[in-house]
């Protein structure tokens, strides 16, 4: 069993300290999440690994003074194959998707060239020429299946279909393809070449919930170590079992899941802050018995009491301080500016159909959103969440139908992707290009966004994605709004940032309507999941976890029932229940749908209910008519035969 570690890890960037020290143990069959704020040093630890960071030692290191070298050590077995997936790579260049994918197996496909010319020469040998070609084409075979030359078809395939690369994509021109659909190709090689380990950098930021939880599935299985910078908590929940925090340049291991991680710390930082009390109690009464001592000695002129305040002293002085722990980290502080409220339908499709070419993505969608709620558009990639939010603000239009906002909508888009039509601009110069305000308050507000000092002179074009959309947030919560329209909002964003947007969403007053693949964003945020469906918006009810329950309820009630499962169901009804009896059941059924039916109506009736609880109690309705419209087919069924 192999393993990698990094003890005592110290990294700088030309003269910038980055790293100080960083120390964990990776073990094989291992998932470990790394978590940290943005530019807290997690890719460089995970290029350290894979040996694209070099580590560069002094002439002579160890040296106990190495300002601008590096110390420490990445221990990776030199047996061990290493891949790493980074959050923006280089491509090879004029290839196909299908061929780029194939490259994961230019080693077998090199011992299998060697393999088919060793075959073309052993047609003329002899003798001991044909035994040693024999001996050697023998190892050759047998490399070649330990690499996995036999199962090339099923690992492609298998990755394929998990990622849901159709042969359409795979025919693609690789280098037309968009950012996210490259990194996600590129995920894919990495999964088929199965290195011993598996270094993933964001790798969910461009896949939809289906991809994702196959990754899960797919990652939970995986035999080798797989170490993941990640910045979504239900993946990390789901896949790791330890989490090695960096904060302050520093690492922190914790055993279990990022749910286990943040009550373990919540826990120590607990505990830190009742030992730091106990020690600032115990140094102030140190401090006073100095204070006493020293007065007691200029009175009483007396040596004795100096000497003890010294003694005191220098225990305080050799004292192993206990840090105060921050509770309250430095992140963005958002608000929301008061606006007048909204009409009650605040968005509203009417029969939206809308195609590319031969390419339906909505045939007769219909949706409406009232004031007040939050709601989360869901689906694959590619069939059609953005354009949906793109109709809505008039990027796109529809082919037939109406996408439109209610009246007194005041709404802010933050898209996907994010523009500033000059790059050349500082911050400070794109906050305040359409708005009149004081350079000092301009400041003063971006400060909110964690644009400090000589930050806000930075160029727009040299933004991280974490920084452009804070600097887009800014922008947009200046104005007075009552709609949010989010496509993606936690890309490129920290935990700690992601937080932070998910509390100032829960004080907006407002409507917010989002597009994410962040699942516990959405189970976070989501009142209502929306889920793009057969060129159609279908509702559910609840956050994503509800969805889900949903969809497999749906999934279990839908699998094929076998011709004995139903001869054995016939005997057991036909031996246990009697005519009578069934249809005594049965009716008293019935007569209880009626009267929660009727329950409900009475509740509907009630003064000054808002939309949200109207809605919900109009959709348990709906759900209990289907139902008894159910039970009254079959009861009539079963009377005709009896």
């Amino acid at each position: 069993m192999f393993e990698l570690t990094l003890n005592g890890v110290k990294k700088y960037m030309d003269s910038t300290l980055v790293l100080k020290n960083i120390s964990f143990e990776v073990y094989a069959g291992q998932k470990v999440g790394i978590v940290g704020a943005n530019g807290s040093g997690k890719s460089t630890i995970l290029k350290l690994i894979a040996g694209i960071e070099p580590m560069n030692y002094y002439p002579g290191y160890p040296q106990t003074s190495s300002y601008g070298y590096d110390e420490g050590f990445v221990n990776v077995p030199s047996a061990a194959t290493c891949a790493y997936l980074e959050q923006s790579p280089t491509f090879p260049e004029g290839l196909t998707v299908i061929e780029v994918l194939n490259t994961a197996f230019e080693e077998v496909q090199e011992i299998e060239k060697q393999m088919r010319e060793l075959e073309e020469q052993m047609k003329v040998l002899e003798g001991t020429d044909l035994e040693k070609a024999l001996t050697k084409y023998s190892d050759m075979l047998q490399l070649f299946e330990v690499k996995g030359g036999y199962e090339r078809e099923e690992k492609l395939g298998k990755v394929c279909t998990g990622l849901r690369f159709q042969e359409s994509f795979l025919n693609r021109d690789f280098d037309l393809l968009s950012g996210g659909e490259k990194t996600t190709v590129m995920l894919g090689k990495l999964l088929i070449h199965d290195p011993d380990i598996l270094l993933l950098d964001e790798p969910t930021n461009h896949l939809d919930m289906e991809a994702i939880e196959w990754l899960e599935g797919y990652l939970k299985s995986y035999k080798g170590i797989v170490v993941i910078v990640s910045h979504d908590r239900y993946f990390l929940d789901h896949v790791v079992t330890k989490i090695v925090e960096i904060e302050d340049m520093e690492s922190i291991s914790y055993k279990g899941n990022y749910s286990s991680f943040v009550e373990q710390k919540e826990e120590n930082m607990r505990i830190q802050y009742e030992h730091f009390r106990e020690q600032q109690k115990k140094v102030k009464n140190m401090e006073t018995q100095v204070t006493n001592l020293r007065e007691w000695a200029l009175r009483a002129d007396n040596n004795k009491f100096f000497r003890r305040a010294a003694s005191i002293q220098k225990k305080l002085d050799k004292l192993d301080r206990i840090d105060k722990p921050v509770f309250e980290k430095r992140n963005m502080r958002l608000d929301f500016k008061a606006a007048e409220r909204s009409g009650t339908e605040t968005i509203k499709a009417e029969g939206v159909t809308k195609r590319y070419g031969d390419k339906v993505i909505f045939k007769k969608a219909d949706l409406l959103i009232q004031y007040g709620e939050r709601v989360g558009l869901i689906g694959p990639n590619g069939c059609g969440k953005s354009t949906f939010l793109k109709m809505l603000v008039g990027e796109e239009q529809p082919d037939v139908g109406v996408v439109e906002f209610g009246a007194n909508v005041k709404v802010a888009y933050l898209p996907q992707n994010i523009k500033f039509h000059d790059e050349d601009m500082t911050v400070l110069d794109a906050f305040r290009e359409d708005i009149s305000i004081p350079e000092g308050k301009a400041r003063e507000y971006l400060a909110k966004f964690m644009f400090y000092k000589k930050t806000v002179f930075k160029k727009v074009k040299q933004l991280s994605g974490g920084e452009r959309i804070r600097l887009k947030l800014g922008m947009l919560l200046f104005q007075d709004i009552n709609l949010l329209i989010l496509d993606e909002p936690t890309n490129h964003l920290d935990i700690d940032s992601i937080e932070t947007l998910e509390a100032a969403l829960e004080e907006f007053k407002g409507t917010i309507f989002f597009i994410s693949h962040d699942r516990y964003f959405i189970n976070k945020m989501g009142e209502r999941v929306v889920a793009v469906e057969n060129a159609g918006l279908k509702s559910y009810l609840g956050n994503y976890d509800d969805y889900r329950s949903v969809i497999e309820k749906s999934k279990v009630e839908k699998q094929p029932i076998s011709v004995e499962k139903v001869s054995e169901i016939s005997k057991v009804q036909q031996t246990t229940s009697k005519p009578e009896d069934t249809e005594a059941k049965t009716l008293a059924q019935i007569e209880k749908l009626e009267a929660e039916m009727k329950d409900l109506d009475l509740a509907m009736e009630v003064e000054g209910l808002d939309y949200a609880e109207l809605n919900r109690l109009f959709v348990l309705k709906e759900e209990l008519s289907q139902k008894l419209d159910l039970v009254l087919n079959e009861w009539v069924s079963s009377s005709a035969n009896i």
